[in-house]
């Protein structure tokens, strides 16, 4: 038999882990402000939303196993192949792509301009399917209060 102190120590354990690996699911006007923070221009932040909401669902801690051996992570799902690395820093954003999982999206957004700098929106399929031509584009004019 267990003994009940050693018991709650495993739960308590098993509590604070998954509280500390909680997902950060971002809401519109906050991620917006945030984005705009981070000099993403207004113009575009719609885009930015619906591709961010196509792609993961707004969740930091989103990471995809694709067929091809790589993964795709974070809130923008940076993929493994050309932009980062896991386990050390890497690819053309220079990263780790664990760096990508956490609730802080700063570094993610940098590497989100560069992969728009070389490709545009197009590079993202979420962003294709779902917001191009402005198809689903979220409001944003009451962010801004």
């Amino acid at each position: 038999m267990i003994h009940p102190l050693k018991l709650f120590s495993c739960i308590l354990i098993a509590l604070v882990t998954l509280d500390s690996t909680k997902a950060k699911l971002y809401q519109k006007c906050p991620l917006a402000k945030l984005l705009d923070s981070n000099q993403i221009s207004r113009t575009l932040i719609s885009n930015w939303i619906c591709l961010i909401q196509a792609e993961s669902g707004a969740d930091s801690s989103k990471k995809t196993s694709l067929d091809n051996l790589s993964a795709s992570y974070g809130i923008f799902q940076i993929n493994s192949k050309e932009w980062c690395r896991v386990g050390r820093k890497g690819g053309k954003c220079n990263k780790d792509c664990e760096d990508f999982l956490t609730d802080d999206i700063t570094d993610d957004i940098e590497c989100a301009k560069q992969i728009y700098r070389d490709h545009g929106f197009s590079y993202w399929k979420g962003w294709t399917t779902k917001c191009k031509q402005n198809k689903r584009l979220p409001d944003i004019s009451g962010c801004w209060n």
